[in-house]
């Protein structure tokens, strides 16, 4: 299964069901749940931190938290839509 770091520039996915104690409290509370959708916004020189649109919030992760957010990447965006 793909995670969001597999994600290109401008992608979308939709997340997938985790283990519950896979994320931070403070991701679930922005909305990182079954069924959410995260777009990849821009990747950092050296591939980490990636900055990320989830559910409407921008935020910047490390790589070894987003590999643990499994999706089904849902279309491709164009960076300015």
């Amino acid at each position: 299964m793909k995670s969001v770091i597999d994600l290109k520039l401008g992608e979308r996915g939709i997340i997938h069901d985790f283990e519950d104690d896979a994320l931070p409290l403070k991701l679930l509370e922005l909305g990182c749940l079954q069924g959410g959708w995260v777009e990849m916004v821009q990747i950092a020189p050296l591939k980490d931190p990636i900055y990320i649109n989830l559910n409407g919030s921008h935020i910047s992760i490390r790589r070894s938290l987003a590999q643990k957010i499994p999706i089904s990447i849902a279309q491709a965006q164009t960076p300015n839509e």
